[in-house]
């Protein structure tokens, strides 16, 4: 979710408007609901110091609303905190073992045939090579996927023509 989404989304369970939070930051009056208009449609960007003081009003940390880099350990957490308000991400805690789960239905079964493919490897079924060439394919071999249901291209158009020819004959 990009910087924009996040501030219409954390905004909105704020109730805060976009003329009330950009005159919390400062803009004036006039042109405060503009200005965050522009941030959650991706027109603009807000910079670090704008950024700031829009977590500090929506009284949130600064990671809550920037594209979260995964290569911390506090990015990720944020990433995983925007796939729970996106997809229905949950953490919970099951038999001692904290566990992750999807409630959306697709990622779900997205989610199944990686652990499908994981399975796969840790039983010797497949190299680490083709699992990674699934995963970095993904959903190109994955024949299970809502993604991988639709023709090609090519056939389609193959088919569409064949289809104006027979009622061309008719």
């Amino acid at each position: 979710m990009a910087i924009g989404e996040r501030i219409k989304y954390i905004r909105n369970l704020k109730n805060f408007t976009q003329k009330y939070l950009g005159q919390l930051i400062g803009f004036p009056e006039k042109t405060a609901d503009i200005r965050i208009a522009q941030y959650e449609s991706g027109t603009r960007t807000p910079k670090a110091d704008i950024t700031k003081e829009l977590a500090k009003a929506l009284e949130v940390s600064p990671l809550a609303l920037d594209v979260p880099d995964i290569d911390s350990e506090l990015g990720l957490m944020h990433t995983l905190f925007a796939l729970e308000d996106i997809y229905g991400l949950q953490a919970e805690e099951k038999d001692g073992e904290t566990k992750l789960s999807f409630s959306n239905a697709s990622v779900l079964r997205a989610v199944k045939t990686w652990a499908e493919q994981s399975v796969k490897l840790k039983a010797g079924e497949i190299t680490k090579e083709e699992y990674d060439e699934w995963r970095y394919n993904y959903p190109k071999y994955d024949t299970d996927s809502e993604y991988v249901k639709l023709p090609s291209d090519d056939l389609n158009n193959a088919m569409l023509e064949a289809f104006e020819d027979k009622l061309k004959n008719q």
